[in-house]
């Protein structure tokens, strides 16, 4: 089929470039604006019980939680400065009540805590009008440029304005990995092929899948919310996984003519071997990126959805456009070599710098399995005592004003406000009746009798509405602080009343609670897809099995040295971030899905080529060292082509993005060095023929529909091999 489909790609290869050209204007002009249709953060489960008390006090009390929290300060006056009140209060009562709903400044409310400690400063809430988060953010950029009051410094900060600063900041910094990534993308390319036109080709199907990823995304985004975070998983995923693939069926069509096939045989065949690779390749990435649409969180969701945008285009170009553009080329993609001339005598046995490197690592395979578990294991020890945490302004830099407000009411002021456990109650009465009135106030008492609690009063009545506010000591995303809220919704509502616990600590555990639930089923879905996956990549019923522990070791490496940097701290000058001592819970997720697809493409690549030649051959040892030397160096190159980009990102202000990036680095480069190249070739001789074996059903529905790469002429021998000089 393969054979096939990439002949009639050479066919039909004009139209399809034209196709290209017209789809890459077309997304392009429309994927541009993808940046004003994303939402900010993303992170919680909107049907959990903490939104639903969030939408209630929204329409009930929306000065309870507000949107924004903006700061004024001047040097020498105090609030009690009357210049400073009619300053602010003139400037926040001229803000457009299209745009915003309410707000709550201290000379309205006289709470002390919205006055800093030193009284020249207060804070002034803000809420915007919109019922979701995107909503919200168009109204706030509506007045932001109104906000600051004249001969006072202002900052903005809270939800909505920290995240509008953080898509702000994370469009800056992707623009920026971009331009340093292309030419460094481009040398090293250059150096791996030793000719220009080659070294372009890739860089061609990382633009497409970018550009087309982003159209996709926009149209995703009018249907339903989607993070703008997913936006570094599409430019980053998009550019390193094109380049893989691309470098894969470049390297392969240059080998075909080194062998003296051309027009469409070279073609044809570059499609059945290298084109089967990258279809199986993007599938088990897509795969393992389409198990994070199984959370409710609108964080995984889109990177869920972009991550699978980016993948699948990037195989669709790969298969379609590339080799259509290589077809018009021919033999010029050698053209601009940098390299001097001489014919091409292929590989004896026996010979190869990567044969003798396996044949040697697979005659110590006990001390290379031994060394390679006992490293990633002592990796993987700091992810025993991983700390979770909501994301906030602290993923910001400390020049952002979202970040200086965060610190501000961190430090300046006698603490937040709004911070307590809410209990957002649906009443069967006016809440302000005698009998209801007595009721909720016997459910304060009960609540504030709560261990961990420090009082509960009636905060607020609206119709059948009420609130509770439960206050206590301590961090709102602690253990102490979950524990609360889980004891607060086992205490029982007035009767006929329906309760819903609300605030920072309930949005956390809920959180945590809908992870910790849908895990299971992601981590199901991913090992049984890519089982069968990897059984008609191998044919065999043990490599699947052996690819997927392998994996568990790269992962929870990685996970520990993000614990190690992240967490805890280390290396936090060296790579420019304030470490906060926790990791935000949906980014381990993230990077398991993501690593765990990206680790089997290098499995595919790798054992691929070893299967090959076990077919050839029948000899599992030989097999695993030419296969090797057949593809290691390609594999090698690939991963560190990938790393380019990720390295790029990982230079990020946003310390979310920063620890994607870098986590990425670390697990590409862990996964190919230390697991796929070390690990799997020894494990492979300790498997003996066993990696390849298969009962007799499984082996004949292998050998019917099993996806292989072959060097087997196909039966149409229009084409003759001729004696080729290459550069």
């Amino acid at each position: 089929m393969f054979e096939k489909f990439g002949r009639l790609l050479h066919r039909r290869r004009k139209p399809l470039l034209i196709l290209t050209v017209l789809f890459a204007v077309l997304s392009g002009a429309y994927g541009a604006g993808v940046f004003g249709s994303l939402t900010p953060l993303g992170f919680q489960d909107p049907g959990s019980g903490s939104e639903r008390a969030a939408r209630i006090a929204e329409k009930a009390f929306p000065q309870r939680t507000p949107d924004a929290v903006i700061v004024y300060r001047d040097e020498d006056r105090t609030v009690d400065d009357p210049s400073f009140q009619e300053a602010v209060v003139k400037q926040v009562e001229s803000l457009p009540t299209a745009d915003v709903t309410s707000y709550m400044h201290y000379w309205q409310t006289k709470m002390p805590a919205q006055v800093s400690h030193d009284r020249h400063a207060t804070y002034v809430g803000l809420n915007f009008h919109g019922s979701s988060e995107k909503a919200k953010e168009d109204a706030y950029k509506a007045v932001m440029d109104q906000i600051p009051a004249p001969g006072l410094q202002t900052l903005q900060g809270g939800t909505v304005p920290t995240g509008h600063q953080a898509g702000e900041k994370i469009e800056h910094d992707l623009r920026i990995a971009e331009i340093i990534s292309a030419p460094v993308l481009f040398l090293l390319l250059l150096v791996v092929f030793g000719g220009m036109a080659a070294a372009f080709l890739p860089l061609i199907v990382g633009v497409l899948s970018i550009i087309g990823s982003m159209a996709v995304l926009r149209t995703i985004a009018n249907i339903t919310d989607v993070s703008v975070f997913s936006m570094s998983l599409v430019t980053i995923l998009g550019l390193a996984v094109a380049i893989d693939y691309g470098l894969l069926i470049v390297s392969r069509y240059r080998e075909e003519l080194d062998r003296g096939y051309t027009g469409e045989a070279a073609i044809g065949r570059t499609v059945a071997t290298a084109g089967r690779t990258v279809m199986i390749s993007g599938t088990t990435v897509a795969v393992a990126l389409a198990g994070l649409s199984l959370f409710p969180s609108t964080f995984l969701k889109s990177m869920s959805y972009g991550g699978v945008a980016a993948v699948v285009l990037a195989v669709l170009f790969s298969l379609v456009a590339l080799p259509a553009v290589l077809a018009v080329m021919g033999p010029k993609v050698n053209a601009f070599s940098l390299r001097r001339k001489k014919a091409v005598r292929p590989t004896a046995p026996g010979e190869g710098s990567w044969y003798r490197f396996g044949h040697g690592l697979m005659r110590r395979r006990w001390v290379v399995v031994v060394g390679a578990v006992g490293l990633l294991v002592t990796l993987a020890l700091p992810f025993s005592k991983i700390d979770f945490g909501s994301i906030n302004a602290q993923q910001l830099p400390s020049s952002s004003e979202g970040r200086q407000v965060f610190n501000a009411m961190e430090h300046d002021f006698d603490g937040d406000a709004v911070k307590s456990i809410d209990s957002l109650l649906v009443l069967k009465s006016d809440g302000t009746a005698k009998e209801q009135g007595a009721a909720l106030q016997a459910y304060a008492e009960r609540l504030g009798a709560t261990e961990g609690a420090t009082g509960a009063r009636i905060s607020g009545i609206e119709g059948t509405t009420a609130r509770v506010s439960v206050t206590y000591d301590g961090n709102p995303i602690s253990n102490h602080a979950r524990d609360l809220v889980n004891r607060i919704k086992e205490v029982p509502a007035p009767p006929g009343a329906q309760a819903y616990i609300g605030g920072e600590s309930a949005i956390y555990d809920d959180t945590l609670d809908a992870l910790g639930e849908t895990l299971p089923w992601m981590l199901l879905y991913i090992a049984v897809m890519t089982y069968i996956l990897l059984f008609l990549a191998f044919g065999s019923v043990l490599l699947p099995l052996k690819a997927i522990a392998m994996n568990m070791l790269s992962l929870t490496a990685t996970f520990g040295v993000l614990v190690w940097i992240f967490q805890d701290g280390h290396l936090n000058g060296l790579l420019g971030f304030d470490p906060t001592g926790n990791i935000e819970p949906n980014m381990p997720i993230m990077l398991f899905a993501l690593i765990f697809g990206l680790s089997m493409d290098y499995e595919v690549f790798l054992v691929s080529r070893m299967r090959e030649q076990y077919d050839k051959q029948g000899d599992s040892t030989e097999a695993v060292a030419t296969g090797l030397n057949s593809i290691g160096r390609l594999v090698v190159s690939a991963a560190v082509l990938m790393c380019v980009p990720l390295a790029a990102i990982g230079m990020s202000d946003v310390l979310t993005i920063k620890l994607f990036g870098v986590g990425m680095v670390f697990a590409v480069l862990t996964d190919v060095l230390v697991v796929r190249i070390l690990l799997g070739t020894a494990v492979m001789r300790l498997l003996g023929r066993a990696a390849w074996w298969a009962p007799a059903p499984l082996a004949r529905f292998y050998d019917r529909f099993g996806i292989k790469e072959t060097d087997e002429p196909d039966d149409d021998t229009a084409d003759k091999p001729v004696p080729v000089t290459v550069g």
